[in-house]
């Protein structure tokens, strides 16, 4: 696909995505509860379809969870929201890789970007779970970010279900599903959640800079090490012609 294709559509993809964020009404678990009643046996597959679209759009996925609960059960609400999580996570990974990669090529190179790259790159599976764990981090623009740099699809899916299990399980049995309010149960649990995904970026930040300090001298202890072994090999076979 030419660069300027890409361009328009990927500008016509954001402004998009913008205006459904903010424009498209976000219904309440109870409007959804009154719609699903009408559904019969498909509503399963007809939350799993609206989940796993809108959310591609930076649109909470909090009220899906509630719904998931509500009009599912906790069991059946579970899988039904963490697979549309997954489903959502890799469309919106695909379309920034698709779209987004080429145009955001040079500021790829700036400094900080390449920084935030070898982090995220780096830490793999811990680092997006790690992410995907902290409440405050969207969900759909970690996505873009991901798909935009140089994490690789496998870590950056597995990183995203297993980061997002704890929260969506979470919410669909603990959540006032009935009034949309937060419960100290499910407040303590996204305390707890943030805690450990803090820890595990702390990790991964350590453990790529401790890499990067390393290598070096790794690498030059080897080189000495070889050249001091050579003239002492060297020296023991005089010796021994001697």
């Amino acid at each position: 696909m030419p660069r300027r294709v890409k361009l328009v559509v990927a500008l016509v993809l954001l402004a998009a995505v913008v205006a459904a964020a903010f424009l498209l009404p976000v219904p309440s678990p109870a409007q959804l509860r009154d719609w699903a009643s009408g559904a019969g046996p498909a509503t399963a597959f007809l939350l799993l379809a609206a989940y796993s679209v809108l959310t591609v759009a930076p649109i909470p996925r909090t009220v899906f969870n509630l719904a998931a609960g509500l009009l599912l059960g906790n069991a059946v609400g579970i899988v039904v929201a963490i697979v549309a999580t997954a489903i959502s996570g890799a469309l919106g990974f695909g379309l920034a890789r698709l779209l987004g990669r080429d145009l955001m090529s040079r500021h790829l190179q700036r400094k900080s970007v390449r920084a935030v790259d070898e982090r995220l790159a780096g830490g793999g599976v811990l680092a997006v779970t790690s992410l995907r764990l902290i409440p405050v981090v969207p969900f759909a623009p970690l996505g873009y970010c991901c798909g935009i740099l140089n994490v690789r699809w496998w870590p950056y899916l597995a990183g995203t279900v297993l980061g997002s299990l704890p929260g969506t399980i979470a919410v669909v049995v603990l959540g006032d599903a009935l009034t949309g309010g937060t419960p100290p149960a499910l407040f303590v649990c996204y305390l707890a959640f943030a805690l450990v995904g803090a820890l595990g970026m702390i990790k991964v930040v350590r453990g790529t800079a401790y890499d990067g300090r390393t290598r070096p001298p790794a690498t030059l202890s080897a080189a000495r090490e070889e050249g001091v072994r050579a003239p002492s090999g060297q020296e023991m076979q005089v010796v021994s012609e001697e």
